[in-house]
């Protein structure tokens, strides 16, 4: 019987130790934190050996195969033994898509990604049978477990793609690429670009590669290394035989002759980037033969994700816009391009080595009034203080949501979009949007 170790007990964890234990492996579930009761619970209840707050090296370094979480790097001490002794370390992707037989889309990008997974998955479920997983949801090895679902969204970051050897998306995207995650990349962009490039590897020329076509780092790259695939490009300033772009107010889609027109004042989000993500998911949803009809109707009601610019409330006429997930600068950049009001703006938190030079134009032409909101201020304070007339600090989300309330004037925005980790106040950037949130309600 094969030994499966899986480090970290989160959901892909916990989904990939219970596809593993029914497909006949004996399996060890180590946790150097605390694994969480429900997942604890799942655990003792299919009788998979488990163990928190330590990594036991006589129980994992004798395993044949490593199930790593994505949130673990590669530079821990464990992970280094397993990888001299030749032990393949593998990502859940990797893992399940084993057990799979389903069509499988893969989406990556440093920004991006969430909202053209939910968007995609929205498109497609309403004419076909797929499952929504990767960095959202419940995991892909539970779902091909208990559903196994012809069609799967797989959302994918670089650290999940690191763990693959032979996982082979039929349509892979690829969102963007901006300098990010580069302390887990020892501040190589390079490695980072390869990491994202990595969903492609396997690909074949009956597979597809959907690309910003605008995005120079993507561009420059595929030059140098071409992929397999049949590429698709999408671009909103360039003219394409085959592939997105945009046509007068329409966005148009060809495929092989074979073509879609739809008008952009329909898709229900707003905002340049997001014609991009309907690019993305009109395109997977084109060449799975999705009716134009579907496609059009789901671009205009689609709600958006949970923390990426949305609207919490309308309080004295200021709109107050949750964009927590905008965890980079090119993240916030997207945000600060897409306000048409006076914004007071929220930024901070665990700095990721940002350079906020992207922004200058922005600051100068839409933001009126900034509030730092983290523990260690004072590069924002620095850059930006000549810039605006308001600019204040704090530590407290219920103190820097009426800071921004006692600043804003009706017709003005107040628009969350940190540009940094949430790690030094917060449990996680969904925490960070909840509290957010709950200040907006609390005025």
């Amino acid at each position: 019987m094969k030994r499966l170790v899986v480090l970290g007990g989160g959901e892909s964890g916990v989904g990939t130790a219970l596809l593993a234990k029914a497909k006949g492996f004996e399996v060890f579930v180590s946790d150097k934190g605390t694994i969480k009761e429900n997942y604890k619970n799942v655990l003792i209840h299919h009788e998979i050996e488990w163990e928190d707050g330590q990594h036991s090296e006589v129980k994992i370094l004798n395993a044949d195969l490593v199930m790593k979480s994505p949130g673990i790097p590669e530079k821990v001490s464990i992970v280094h033994q397993l990888i001299a002794l030749g032990t393949p370390v593998i990502s859940e992707i990797e893992f399940a898509s084993k057990y799979t037989d389903a069509t499988i889309i893969g989406i990556t990008g440093s920004n991006g990604k969430t909202t053209t997974a939910t968007l995609t998955n929205h498109v497609l479920k309403q004419e076909l049978n797929v499952g929504l997983a990767g960095n959202i949801g419940d995991s892909f090895a539970k779902q091909v477990l208990e559903e196994d679902y012809p069609n799967y969204v797989l959302e994918i970051s670089s650290f999940q793609l690191d763990g693959i050897q032979t996982f082979k998306p039929k349509i892979a995207v690829l969102t963007n690429i901006t300098p990010d995650h580069l302390d887990r990349y020892d501040y190589n962009f390079e490695a980072y670009i390869a990491s994202k490039f990595r969903i492609a590897m396997n690909q074949t020329s009956d597979d597809f590669f959907i690309y910003d076509a605008d995005d120079e780092v993507i561009t420059s790259w595929l030059e140098k290394h071409p992929v397999q695939s049949k590429l698709l490009p999408f671009s909103l300033e360039k003219k394409l035989e085959n592939g997105a772009c945009i046509d007068k107010e329409n966005i148009k889609i060809t495929i092989d002759n074979n073509q879609i027109i739809m008008p952009t004042k329909s898709i229900a989000l707003e905002g340049k980037h997001n014609i991009k993500n309907a690019m993305a998911a009109s395109t997977v949803a084109h060449l799975l033969k999705i009716r134009k009809q579907t496609i059009r109707e789901s671009l205009e009601n689609f709600q958006g994700v949970e923390h990426r610019l949305e609207h919490v409330l309308k309080i004295n006429k200021v709109d107050y816009i949750n964009d927590s997930k905008a965890t980079n600068v090119n993240a916030t950049y997207y945000a600060l391009e897409s306000m048409d009001a006076p914004t007071v703006w929220i930024v901070g938190g665990e700095d990721k080595g940002n350079s906020y030079e992207e922004l200058f134009p922005f600051v100068n032409e839409k933001v009126k009034a900034i509030v730092c909101l983290g523990v260690d201020n004072e590069k924002l304070m620095k850059t930006f203080s000549g810039m605006v007339d308001v600019i204040i600090e704090t530590q407290f989300m219920s103190e820097a949501v009426k800071i921004a309330y006692k600043v804003a004037e009706a017709g003005d925005n107040v628009l969350l979009s940190p540009a940094c980790a949430s790690f030094d106040l917060f449990e996680n950037y969904e925490d960070r949007g909840r509290q957010f949130k709950n200040a907006v309600r609390n005025l």
